[in-house]
Parts: C-alpha cells; structure tokens; sequence
C-alpha cells in the first residue's frame, strides 16, 4: 500500500531504515538564547553538542506548532493516506498539535485519510515503530489494519535509558545543581524507563560506570522473551564506539534477529547528554 509516512523530530532513525522509507520528519525548535534552531533542518547533532559547548546551556525545546503540521499536510499527496508517528503525548504537545492540524486538514478535506500515533516513546523506539510500518507494509497491510497494528504494538514496547553523564539535567535545570553535584560525587548513574503513559521515569540509581552498564544489559530480560525474532534498536549520544561495543555486549547474550544503532537527535541530547545510551524492543 502507498502511504506517506511522517514523524518529527523526536523520532532517532537509523540511516539503513530512513532509506527504506519515504519519511517526512517534521521538526522541533530548540533555542540556545534568543536563537532559534530546527531539529534535523539547521541543527544536527554535531552543531547542537558544538552550541552546549559553546553556550555552557541546553537548549528550551518547543513542538512543532499545528500549522507547522498543517502545512506539511496540505503538501502531501491528497490521494495518499498520511501515518504520523508522534512523540509522546506526556513529554511534548507535538501530538495534541498534529491533532489539531489533522482536524483541519479533514474539515476542509473529509475524504482524506491522516491518522496520528501516539507513540508513548521517543528516540529509538519510535524509530522501532517505524521500522515495524515498513515491515507491515511490505506484508501489504490495509491502512486501517496498519493503524490498528501500531497501536497495539504501541502497548508493547520497552524503552530504556542509561544516562552516563548528569551534566545536561543539571544544565537544563531538570536536576537540582546541589543534588547533582553529590550524585555526580557519588558516581551516581541513572536507568529510565517510558512509562505505560508515555512519560521518562527513574528505575533506578547505581554506582558506577560497570555496575549500571551492568544492570541495564541484565534488565533487559525482565521485559523481553523470544529475542530471535525481535528487533532491538539503540541510540547513542555522542559516542559511537561505546554504543556500538555495548549493542555488541546485548547482542551476545541476547541474540535479536535485528540490531540498528544511530545517534541521538538534538532533542534527545538534550537530556541525555555525552554516552548516553536508549534501547528499544517489542516484549512480545
């Protein structure tokens, strides 16, 4: 089936998947001062971690507001249904917007198709969520069937976080500076999780760099059965080699029949910060 698949800027894609898709991504703002930047358009992730260097700050992230959505709409080709794969709608307002976009669009156009997935994630995991339309489109999945699909697959995601680095939480102001400053003493590391609502929740705090290495490669079986036929896909933050040799560490003890790693966008890095690592995988 012939569909225009979209996403924004939340969305951490690895080159091979963007490739095989047609995607539209449409970007977030993220202002360093009184400049403005869009994700993926004129702020990649070498100039944004060259602009924390340079600024000593992280940026303030802000969605792509509803005309942004709109207008990117009314470019696609009507005769094509439209799939949005979106941020989360408990960290941003980019799925409330490309709602209202989408309410829009089919009150002017009521035969067209637009259907807006809340993916509950970011990062990887929507770029895993991509990766299965695809899948599913090759198997020639209708429209309302994909959609349907999506969504229950949604429901069946892990994504986990391991922030090596506090310097961007505490920068941002999202990590108290007295509290980061004794977890960063303590050599304090932190494992996240999305929550079933979509939000980023600690699961836990460990000591040390091999000790939450560690834990985050061992948690993974806690969420995960029947890993041969299972796709996982890993974002890093700046560190390509260290992502890689940890991909290469999960896939010895759990052989995934697919494994893809990229770099986190600008608004990942934002708070994940230098060696930050993101995993996702379908539980089910």
């Amino acid at each position: 089936m012939n569909i225009q698949l979209m996403t924004d800027g939340g969305a951490d894609i690895p080159i091979e998947l963007t490739k095989k898709t047609n995607i539209t991504i449409v970007p977030l703002y993220l202002r360093f001062d009184t400049q403005e930047y869009q994700t993926g358009k004129d702020l990649d992730a070498q100039t944004f971690h060259d602009k924390v260097k340079e600024f000593k700050q992280v940026p303030k992230s802000s969605a792509p507001s509803p005309n942004d959505f709109y207008e990117t709409f009314k470019k696609a080709d009507a005769d094509k249904p439209i799939l949005m794969i979106s941020l989360s709608k408990a960290l941003s307002s980019t799925y409330e917007n490309a709602l209202i976009a989408q309410k829009q669009i089919l009150n002017e156009e009521p035969s067209r198709e637009i259907a807006i997935i809340n993916a509950k994630t970011a990062s990887c995991g929507m770029g895993l969520l991509i990766h299965e339309t695809q899948k599913k489109l090759n198997e020639n999945y209708d429209f309302k069937s994909l959609v349907s699909h999506l969504e229950e697959k949604v429901e069946d995601m892990s994504t986990l976080f391991l922030l090596k680095s506090l310097d961007n939480l505490i920068l941002g102001g999202r990590l108290d500076r007295v509290k980061g400053a004794i977890a960063k003493t303590l050599n304090i590391k932190l494992l996240l999780k999305a929550s079933d609502e979509g939000a980023v929740e600690v699961s836990e705090k460990i000591r040390g760099n091999k000790r939450s290495l560690k834990r985050f490669i061992d948690q993974i079986e806690e969420y995960v059965t029947n890993v041969e036929d299972k796709t996982i896909v890993m974002t890093h933050t700046n560190a390509p080699e260290y992502g890689q040799t940890v991909l290469n560490k999960i896939l010895e003890r759990y052989p995934f029949k697919e494994a893809y790693l990229t770099e986190t966008g600008p608004l990942i890095s934002t708070y994940a910060g230098d060696e930050g690592l993101v995993i996702s995988f379908f539980n089910t």
